[in-house]
């Protein structure tokens, strides 16, 4: 195989085809850097941490898909990846994580000492969340610690300390994970039965829609908190206003479970993320 081909089979594998993980996991940091930097982030450290985010989500799913070999192959969607296919040997997808997450590494080494600290349960937390689905009831909780760890780094990084706001940010986006992951685990609800995989889906059974909602409006809630903790003004909350209608669209979507419907909810949360961010850099920009 020449190398095109084989860089071709690495861009599927670490998902830069599909770039909604990414944004999804870059918000909630580009918010905590946003805040840290009380509107004026430091270029160096949103440089970092927006490389960074690329590049642990790619390793995150190298990871996952390893997890996941010999599911995968059960699953009409998933049976065409690269692992799964065997196009990409387990051993060759083990080296890529680990030089993706030392890449990360590196990135991060002209941050301050918290900063790198931080890094050690961060990338723990992105290299064992595949795994979690097999012991966790709700492993889209876990989910949202590894995708919002990013937060406190941030801040660290900025403040040289991790302030109380930033762990309440960090709740924040466990509850808006558990949201958007739900409304991802409905479209693979059938699957993750045959396969004996845990996932909030199944565990909210019949109530997922209403959790689903519940966990928004958990989500919004702290991020208000959030906002008055770091002395937000009018926009922000406008911001928040128009996250919570996204969220009303995303009922609508999902309230009758169809496979599509649900799907589309999940790809929508980008600009969930993106409100939020809209109503912290108005809201500085105007000030």
């Amino acid at each position: 195989m020449n190398i095109q081909a084989r860089l071709s089979l690495y861009y599927r594998l670490t998902r830069l085809d599909k770039p909604i993980g990414i944004l999804l996991l870059l918000w909630p940091t580009l918010w905590a850097v946003w805040l840290a930097g009380a509107g004026h982030p430091s270029l160096l450290i949103l440089g970092i941490f927006v490389f960074g985010t690329v590049l642990m989500r790619s390793a995150g799913c190298v990871i996952n898909d390893y997890a996941d070999r010999h599911i995968d192959k059960h699953v009409k969607r998933t049976q065409a990846r690269p692992i799964t296919s065997g196009l990409v040997a387990p051993r060759e997808a083990l080296y890529l994580a680990a030089g993706l997450a030392i890449a990360a590494l590196l990135l991060i080494l002209p941050l301050n000492r918290l900063t790198l600290l931080l890094s050690i349960p961060a990338v723990f937390l992105a290299a064992s969340y595949p795994f979690s689905k097999r012991f966790f009831a709700i492993p889209q909780a876990y989910l949202g610690i590894a995708f919002g760890f990013g937060i406190p780094m941030a801040y660290a990084a900025t403040l040289g300390n991790v302030p109380a706001v930033a762990w309440v940010l960090l709740l924040a986006n466990v509850f808006w994970c558990i949201a958007y992951d739900t409304e991802y685990a409905m479209v693979d609800r059938d699957d993750d039965i045959h396969l004996g995989i845990h996932s909030s889906a199944l565990l909210f059974g019949r109530y997922d829609v209403l959790a689903v909602m519940a966990c928004y409006a958990m989500a919004l809630v702290l991020l208000a908190l959030a906002g008055l903790m770091s002395g937000m003004g009018l926009w922000y909350f406008l911001g928040l206003i128009a996250a919570e209608g996204i969220a009303a669209y995303h009922f609508l979507l999902i309230r009758g479970r169809q496979r599509e419907r649900c799907f589309k909810a999940f790809l929508h949360n980008n600009w969930f993320g993106a409100a939020v961010f809209a109503g912290i850099v108005i809201d500085y920009l105007l000030r």
